[in-house]
């Protein structure tokens, strides 16, 4: 595990609502890149038995979170990197028990940035496909 991927964990470990409440894991995180896995348990449900939207939309978000501000954690910085916009696609339910969010970064200004999000379930089916949009707060 490098030294990026250990100093963003600690990091944000401080991000209760998706590492406590919903459970998400960050994995690992390079410059401009992060993966982040969630295992799936009941909790994680929708009345109709699906995954909830929300669910998937908070791994998305940490993943997002991570990769934006990996030159931050990089640097020793503090946190300058938050989203100003995301769209989700909902593409399918997983069948699998475990999601996989992994950023692709396009592009980045000193006051913007552009990432792609996808989602995947443990058998390498496509869920959810996420765009988000940052900006540079400090």
């Amino acid at each position: 595990m490098t030294n990026l991927t250990l100093r963003a964990k600690e990091v944000f470990s401080k991000d209760l609502y998706a590492t406590e409440a919903t459970g998400v894991a960050l994995e690992t995180v390079e410059r401009d890149h992060a993966r982040c896995s969630l295992r799936l348990q009941p909790v994680h449900r929708n009345a109709m038995g699906g995954v909830m939207g929300g669910v998937m939309f908070t791994l998305a978000d940490l993943a997002f979170a991570a990769a934006a501000n990996s030159p931050c954690i990089d640097a020793g910085e503090p946190l300058s990197w938050v989203s100003t916009g995301s769209s989700i696609h909902y593409i399918a339910q997983p069948v699998g028990h475990l999601l996989v969010a992994e950023t692709q970064y396009i592009k980045r200004t000193r006051s913007s940035c552009l990432f792609h999000i996808n989602i995947h379930d443990d058998q390498d089916i496509l869920v959810a496909v996420v765009t988000t949009t940052g900006r540079k707060v400090a």
